[in-house]
């Protein structure tokens, strides 16, 4: 057991700081470029991801939130409860009016196939639709 951890922690430290260098971005990687930390977390593999934690990252917790891709932090979008959501409110009027028109449309069809079943019954010459 104790042989199995002796090979699991230092893999699992490396997969750790590996994944942490690759979602740091760039501007926060201390003293190196963020590709020669990679290289150095993989080619030395108990001392790189030790360096790696211990200096080779900005610990201050960054501002506004910053995530790993600019992109993400500049198009964050704001969610909104669906009762408060001025857009899904309309949809949902739209989605009722449609479907208010299909019942009407349905119970039209409805009235009509009854008169014409009538008809039929009492045996009146069922009048031409054309």
């Amino acid at each position: 057991m104790f042989r199995l951890l002796m090979y699991l922690i230092p893999l699992a430290l490396t997969i750790y700081a590996f994944i942490d260098c690759l979602n740091t971005p760039e501007d926060e990687a201390k003293h190196l470029p963020k590709i020669a930390w990679v290289f150095i977390i993989l080619l030395f593999w108990i001392v790189g991801p030790v360096a790696w934690l211990a200096a080779g990252k900005l610990r201050t917790p960054p501002a506004n939130g910053r995530t790993p891709s600019e992109w993400h932090r500049n198009h964050r979008t704001q969610y909104v409860a669906p009762d408060d959501n001025p857009e899904f409110l309309n949809s949902l009027k739209a989605e009722n009016k449609k479907d208010e028109a299909l019942l009407k449309d349905w119970e039209a069809d409805l009235r009509r196939r009854e008169e014409e079943l009538k008809r039929r019954e009492s045996g009146e010459d069922p009048k031409d639709a054309s």
